[in-house]
This record gives C-alpha cells, structure tokens and sequence, in this order.
C-alpha cells in the first residue's frame, strides 16, 4: 500500500491561485488528491503536480474521505452541496466536507445543518496568509465545526497550514476570518492614508515606511505591501475584487447582529471605487491609487508624462 493511500483520498474542490498550491501541499503530504474545477486548464496544471483530475464534481467527491472547497463565495459553495452533481445528492465516502473559502457564517451553519441531516460533517476552515502562504504551506487555519469532525480533518489542514485553531461550532470559523479581513482592510487604508499625507509633505516614503515598521506602526501589510504601494505595483496578489467580497460579508454579518462598523463601511466605499476604475483584478495594494486620485497625484503624473 502505498503512502497516498494510506493518508487517504482528498478532493480538492476550486483551483484558484490559492487552491492550486494547496492541492499541490496535499498532493507533497502523501494523499492521494482527485480535483475539479470549472477551468479545464486549472486542472491539467493540478495534474503535472500530481493530482488527478475528475471529469465531474461527483466523480472527484465520491470517493473521497475529505472533501476540501476553496471557491470564490457562497453561492459556489452551495452549488458544491445542493447541486444535481454535489454532495447532498451524492455523499462523500468519508462523510466529511472542509469548505476553506471566505463565504458567509449564516450560509454555512445552514449548509452544515442540511449536511448533518445527510450524515455527512461541515468544518468551515477559511484561511489567512495570501498566495505566499498557500505557496509554502503556512497558512493561517481558523475551523468551526464538531472536535470530532476537527481531528479527523487535521493531518490535511496540516499539509496546507502551520497553525490550526479550532475556534468553535459552525459558523465559527468564518466569523473569524471576517473579522480578520476587517483589520487587514482598515490597516491598509491607515497605510494609504499614511503615505499619501507623507508624499505630500515630500518625504521619502521608502525612508518612512522603514522608519514606521521599527516602531508601534508596524504590520503584516506595512512590511508585505508597503513596497508595492510606494512603487506602483498593481500586481495581483490577493485581488481588489477579493477584499471587497470579503468586506460586503463583514458589513452582512454587523447587519445581521446589528453591529455599527463606520470604519469598515469606508474602507469598503473606497474598494468600490478602486474596482469601479477598473482596478478589480490588481492587488490589495492597488487601493492605494484611491488616494492618487483623490489627491490629484494621478493627474500630475499623467501631465508629467506628456510634458516629457
């Protein structure tokens, strides 16, 4: 017998830029990993690392002990569960789903609930870490969901992350991660607003951000994005389109529990305009040209462009 099949069967749901390296961290951990995905090209990358592509949804998950999603949002997860082809209609083997995108915490308890009714457990184990982390298999693991259902899942979320925290029943997990995209947006936006003040003041912002990251100011955005920001690097990492998703399920959530979040309602207004400029498939780092045309810096390196 060999290794993979020893650490068991995984389908592996959704090849995006993270899922892509997540299944190929499962594939390197031993297990035996079947994929699909919508995009036919993602999966004939999947299978050069290893995987094995499935020709339908239910032929990747039926023989599965785990199956893990990574998808864009909550009507792709439900889709996964209620469609003609998911698994309410046919059940995995192992009876055990592990949804890792960033969807909504109402949509999952529901969806936990009517799989629970089938017999088969729902963990929601979003992620934090960026593509990096995917890459080198350091993801940050938030899981909600039954203890049980959490160790049987754990040798796979360790094959993907370097920290795993059960932080409570169903729905637990994505509250988490909601929360934490709350901070990482705000944060950038302080970050924008930062530079943006420090460049019309003629400082060097290389200079500054260097100074600011040895003092109380410093953080995972300041030290990962800071760069790009300063120099113009609209490169998609994590995608303006992303954040903002995950912004419009945070202010869902303070709506459902009544909870004000002024600041998070900004940041997010300021996503809409970065997107509504057609910044929505460039990085996180992007939202920082908000603050260029806010300004009139955009205008003056345009005109500057033409004078030379």
């Amino acid at each position: 017998m060999s290794d993979r099949q020893q650490r068991g069967t995984v389908a592996f749901v959704g090849l995006g830029v993270m899922g892509r390296e997540m299944a190929r961290n499962l594939v390197e951990a031993g297990f035996d990993v079947r994929v699909f995905d919508v995009v036919p090209s993602a999966m004939e990358a999947a299978r050069l690392h290893g995987a094995v592509p499935a020709v339908s949804l239910s032929a990747a998950t039926a023989e599965a002990d785990i199956v893990v999603t990574m998808l864009p949002d909550t009507p792709q997860v439900e889709e996964v569960v209620r469609g003609p082809d998911g698994l309410l209609a046919c059940p995995p083997r192992g009876r055990l789903l592990v949804d890792m995108s960033t969807i909504s915490p109402q949509a999952t308890r529901r969806l936990a609930g009517e799989l629970a009714a089938a017999g088969v457990a729902m963990l929601d184990a979003p992620v934090s870490g960026g593509p990096v982390g995917a890459r080198n298999a350091t993801l940050s693991i938030m899981v909600g969901g039954e203890a049980q259902a959490v160790a049987r899942a754990r040798p796979a979320l360790e094959a993907m992350g370097t920290t795993i925290n059960h932080v409570g029943a169903s729905g637990a997990g994505q509250t988490v991660k909601l929360c934490n995209q709350l901070i990482c947006g705000i944060n950038l936006q302080a970050i924008c607003e930062a530079l943006a003040l420090g460049r019309s003041c003629g400082v060097d912002l290389a200079q500054m951000r260097e100074v600011l990251m040895g003092g109380s100011a410093n953080s995972w955005m300041l030290e990962k994005l800071g760069p790009a920001m300063i120099e113009g690097d609209a490169s998609a990492g994590f995608r303006i389109d992303l954040m903002l998703k995950d912004l419009r399920l945070v202010l869902e959530m303070a709506q459902h529990e009544n909870v004000p979040l002024p600041g998070t309602s900004l940041v997010a207004s300021q996503y809409i305009e970065a997107r509504a400029h057609g910044e929505g498939a460039n990085g996180n780092q992007a939202l920082f040209r908000v603050y260029d045309r806010m300004s009139g810096q955009a205008r003056e390196a345009a005109a500057g462009a033409v004078s030379r």
